[in-house]
């Protein structure tokens, strides 16, 4: 019996959310789910026994990046990117297409794929939605993006009317190839992307004519690229509906923690974000509360952990005032504990999230998390 890729068990009766698992060739994932960002094959700070520590289920890594450095050959030598990266879970691989169309300068984009420059050494590079294919079946990535046009924000109609076509047209392409060399056959999964930019009758028709093409799972892509988080919800309000109900659904890019409690009970399932690391970087932590800035003055004599109510290692063993001390004198430790806990944050706000759809009580949830954390989207 073909065990599918996605079971749904159950939905939220006054919202939503809904609870399901995503299955793969490198194990199931508990929906909904976080996926760590390694765009380089690696979290930053972070070493895989800690994303197994932490309970990742799955870690998502760019195409893009890794493709230029350390490239395919590489990569395929060690085996595939689980081998490479020594992580037995579950991995996505984005297109690179985001990374692709932010270098505007560097690129020049045809119906036929898309030229840029390498931000390393300047060499050249063609993509096609074919070449992105292969390159995602050389990783052995169990979840793949197709090359897609992400329009940027502010966007002009013809030109996200253009990029949608154009979107629609290399799905085509994608999926023929996808088939035709055998990628679903060694159990890798194909996303189709739903674009549009902030235009309702566009994220639509893109929806319509993805859907239709009947993908493994759907994203909304095309988000968090400066538009505002009212804009970035009203997109998702449009589309969500739009996305069958028997397949994953996946906001990409998004977000901070009320921005992902708020998409959860929309029926979104998937999530990724560079904000945990990112933030994490600067001093910036997480809590259901809001964000603390460690480096802030008033903690230089908080003996208090970064988090009463995180079990991560560093809220159990170091205070606020030595973890401050540590960014303050540009000590890489300080960096390390930042990141580890944000990560932790994330991971265990997926597991309380899908304990309160299990329960039947997200609603509550929903409205307890967005007013503790001081969140403008209740």
């Amino acid at each position: 019996m073909t065990v599918p890729f996605y079971t749904l068990i159950s939905k939220d009766p006054r919202t939503q959310a809904r609870r399901g698992v995503v299955h793969t060739a490198h194990g199931d994932i508990q929906a909904p789910f976080f996926m760590p960002v390694g765009t380089r094959a690696t979290v930053k700070t972070l070493s895989q026994e800690d994303l197994r520590a932490i309970g990742a289920e799955i870690e998502l890594s760019n195409t893009y990046h890794l493709f230029l450095r350390p490239g395919l050959e590489i990569i395929g030598a060690a085996g595939g990117l689980h081998k490479f990266m020594s992580w037995e879970r579950p991995i996505l691989t984005d297109s690179g297409g985001y990374q692709v169309f932010s270098l505007t300068d560097w690129r020049k984009l045809t119906d036929e794929g898309v030229e840029f420059q390498s931000h390393i050494d300047g060499l050249k590079h063609f993509l096609t939605p074919e070449r992105v294919m292969d390159i995602q079946a050389v990783f052995g990535s169990d979840m793949v993006m197709p090359l897609d046009e992400c329009s940027p924000h502010p966007c002009a109609k013809d030109d996200a009317a253009g990029a949608v076509r154009r979107t629609s047209a290399w799905m085509r392409r994608t999926k023929d190839h996808f088939h035709k060399t055998g990628m679903d056959a060694r159990g890798q999964k194909l996303f189709c992307i739903v674009q549009g930019s902030c235009y309702r009758d566009l994220r639509e028709q893109s929806a319509r004519e993805l859907t239709a093409m009947d993908t493994d799972g759907c994203a909304i892509g095309g988000v968090s690229v400066g538009e505002s988080v009212a804009e970035m919800f009203e997109v998702l309000g449009w589309t969500i509906g739009m996305l069958p109900e028997h397949k994953p659904r996946y906001f990409m890019g998004i977000g901070m923690p009320d921005q992902i409690v708020k998409a959860v009970g929309m029926g979104i399932d998937m999530f990724d974000t560079v904000v945990p690391t990112r933030y994490g970087r600067y001093g910036t932590c997480f809590t259901d509360k809001g964000t603390i800035v460690i480096r802030n003055g008033k903690y230089k004599a908080d003996f208090s952990p970064l988090d009463p109510e995180c079990a991560c290692p560093t809220c159990k063993n170091y205070s606020r005032a030595y973890v401050r001390h540590l960014f303050n004198t540009s000590e890489t430790l300080g960096l390390r504990l930042a990141a580890y806990h944000n990560v932790h944050y994330y991971v265990n706000l997926m597991r309380r999230i899908r304990a309160a759809i299990d329960a039947g009580r997200y609603a509550e949830f929903q409205q307890e998390f967005l007013q503790n954390y001081g969140s403008g989207l209740i």
